[in-house]
C-alpha cells in the first residue's frame, strides 16, 4: 500500500461511514446530505452525553474516551476563560494505514460534520485540520470546505508525511509553527494546545463517527457492534492478503471473517494495530473478534485498525527487521532512548536475522528493554513492543535461522515503507574496507548509535541507511578512522567505491 492510491473499500454489515459509496463514489455536499441527512448543532453537555452513551473512543490508536476529551476541554476553557480550538488529525503517518485518507478522498463532509459539531458545542475560535503533505485527500477536503459554511474559521495545515509527525503533540507543534516532532515533555492539548489555547484533538475517523451518531442517536448507533464497544470500525488490511482494502465492519465480527474476505491465507503471524502494534499468531487470530477487548485478550491491540498478515512465502524476521530499522530512522532524535536505543534495537535485530543466535535474540530483548518507558514520547515503547512481540510470534523462524543459513525465504517487503527506503531520510549507508581496517575501535567510540565492536574488536553495523539526524556522528566516525577504512555509500556498485574513474577513450 505504498503506491499513493487509496485501496478499494469494502463493508461487512450496514454501511455507515462508507454509506453512499456504491452510488456516488465520492460524496460531494449534495450527495452527502442525500445519504446522511441534515445535521443539527449540539450543546457541550449533549455532545458529551452522546459520546459517553455510544462509548466512543479515539480511532487514532490510543483509544481514549472521546467524551472525557470534550469534558476536559470544556473545563479548561472555563477555567482559563479562553476560547478553545478544534483540531482534526487526518495526517495518518503510519505507512500501512489508509482509513483516514479514504475518508478524506470519499467522505470529507463526514469529517467536517464532526469538527462542526465539536466547534458548535465548544464555541470554538478555530478549526484546524492536519493532513500529510503527500497530497492524498487534501484537494478533496478543500473542495468540501468550499461547498459549505463552517461554524468557525477553518484551515488546513500540512505536515511532513513521517511516522512521528502524526503524533498528537507533534501535530500541535507543527500547527504552532514549530518542528513537527513530539514535545519533549508530556503536555495535554486540552490544557495548552494550538496557540496555547485549550484544544480538542482527535482523529478523523473519530469525528466522522460522532457525526454519524448525532444523526442516528445512541440507540440506533448501538444496534450493531458489541455492548462494550458499539458501532463500526474502519480497518486497513494489507500484507499478504490477496485483496488490500479499507473495510468497515461492526465490532464483534470474527477476525477470521475479515481475513477470509481479503483472501489472507495461514502464515507465520499477523501484525495488528500498526507499527506500534503487536504481532499475533494465526492460531490466536482465529479466536479474536474485532474489538479492543478481544484483541487485548489474545495479546494484540486494535490500535488504529491495521491488519497485516504475512504469508509463508516471505521471511518474517526480515520483514520485521526492515520496520525496526525504519522506526529507528523515524525518531525525533531528541532523547537518549530514541537517539541511542532504537538504532541499537535495529542493529541487534538485523544481527538476529542474519544469525538466529541465542545471544543476538537476548541482545534484542536487552536493547528493547532499555528503551521502554524512558522516552519523551511513545515512539520507543511502540517500537520495542513491535520488536519483542515479533520475537515471540516468530520463535520457530528464529530456530530455523539458528540451525541453518536463514529460513531460505526472500524478504518480499510486504510491510510498506515510504519510498521503499528502510530507515527513513538518509545520508547513505556506512561501508567498511576490510583490507584497510585494523580494528582500532575509534569509530565505535564516537558513533555508538550504530557501530558496535565484535568479539575481536572489529566494527559491526547494520546494512541499512544512516538516518539523517545521525549525519554528524557518522561523518565524525569516518574522520577519526586512522586507516581510512570507513566511508559512506550513497548508491551504486560498492566494489567501485574509492576507485578513480577511467579516462575517456580517444577516438
Amino acid at each position: 500500500m505504498s503506491t499513493g492510491v487509496v485501496p478499494p473499500v469494502g463493508c461487512i454489515g450496514p454501511a455507515r461511514l462508507t454509506a453512499g459509496f456504491e452510488d456516488f463514489g465520492r460524496l460531494d455536499l449534495y450527495a452527502h446530505l442525500e445519504v446522511h441527512g441534515d445535521l443539527r448543532p449540539l450543546s457541550a453537555d449533549d455532545l458529551i452525553d452522546l459520546a459517553e452513551k455510544i462509548k466512543l473512543t479515539g480511532r487514532g490508536g490510543a483509544g481514549f474516551p472521546f467524551h472525557r476529551k470534550v469534558k476536559a476541554v470544556v473545563e479548561s476553557a472555563d477555567r482559563q476563560d479562553r476560547a478553545p480550538v478544534v483540531v482534526v488529525n487526518a495526517t495518518e503517518g503510519e505507512p500501512p494505514s489508509w482509513k483516514d485518507k479514504m475518508l478524506l478522498t470519499r467522505a470529507p463532509h463526514l469529517i467536517l460534520d464532526g469538527a462542526a459539531l465539536a466547534a458548535w458545542a465548544l464555541e470554538a475560535e478555530e478549526i484546524v485540520i492536519g493532513v500529510a503533505d503527500d497530497g492524498v485527500g487534501q484537494s478533496s477536503l478543500e473542495e468540501a470546505l468550499a461547498e459549505r459554511r463552517m461554524p468557525a474559521p477553518t484551515r488546513i495545515v500540512t505536515v511532513p508525511h513521517r511516522f512521528i509527525a502524526g503524533e498528537g503533540g507533534a501535530l500541535v507543534r507543527g500547527i504552532n509553527g514549530e518542528a513537527h516532532i513530539p514535545p519533549g515533555i508530556k503536555q495535554r492539548s486540552s490544557e495548552s494546545g494550538v496557540n496555547g489555547q485549550p484544544t480538542l484533538l482527535s482523529n478523523a475517523e473519530t469525528y466522522s463517527q460522532i457525526a454519524v451518531a448525532a444523526r442516528l442517536g445512541p440507540e440506533e448507533y448501538a444496534a450493531v457492534g458489541t455492548k462494550k464497544e458499539p458501532g463500526t470500525v474502519l480497518l486497513t488490511v494489507g500484507g499478504s492478503a490477496a485483496q488490500h482494502m479499507v473495510l468497515e465492519c461492526p465490532t464483534g465480527v470474527p477476525l477470521r471473517e475479515v481475513l477470509d474476505i481479503c483472501g489472507a491465507t495461514e502464515g507465520p503471524g499477523i501484525l495488528v494495530g500498526g507499527y506500534h502494534g503487536k504481532w499475533i499468531t494465526w492460531e490466536n487470530a482465529q479466536k479474536a473478534e474485532i474489538s479492543r477487548e478481544s484483541f487485548a485478550a489474545i495479546g494484540g491491540t486494535l490500535g488504529a485498525g491495521m491488519i497485516i498478515p504475512l504469508g509463508n512465502d516471505t521471511c518474517p524476521l526480515g520483514e520485521a527487521s526492515r520496520i525496526v530499522r525504519y522506526l529507528a530512522g523515524e525518531s525525533a532524535g531528541q532523547c537518549g532512548p530514541c537517539r541511542l536505543g532504537l538504532p541499537d534495537v535495529a542493529n541487534q535485530f538485523q544481527l538476529l536475522t542474519a544469525s538466529g543466535s541465542a545471544a543476538a535474540e537476548q541482545a534484542v530483548r536487552n536493547a528493547a528493554g532499555m528503551v521502554r518507558g524512558r522516552g519523551a514520547c511513545s515512539h520507543p515503547d511502540g517500537t520495542s513492543r513491535f520488536a519483542l512481540t515479533a520475537l515471540e510470534v516468530f520463535a520457530e523462524d528464529i530456530k530455523r535461522h539458528r540451525l541453518g543459513e536463514g529460513c531460505g525465504k526472500p524478504v518480499k517487503k510486504l510491510l510498506p515503507i515510504p519510498n521503499e527506503l528502510p530507515g527513513g531520510p538518509s545520508i547513505g549507508k556506512l561501508k567498511l574496507d576490510w583490507a584497510r581496517c585494523d580494528g582500532h575501535g575509534l569509530c565505535a567510540e564516537v558513533f555508538p548509535e550504530l557501530i558496535k565492536l565484535d568479539g575481536n574488536g572489529y566494527p559491526t553495523f547494520p546494512d541499512a541507511p544512516v538516518p539523517i539526524w545521525l549525519e554528524s556522528a557518522a561523518k565524525k566516525a569516518i574522520l577519526v578512522c586512522p586507516a581510512l577504512a570507513l566511508h559512506l555509500d550513497k548508491g551504486g556498485n560498492d566494489r567501485d567505491k574509492g576507485k578513480p574513474k577511467p579516462a575517456p577513450r580517444r577516438r
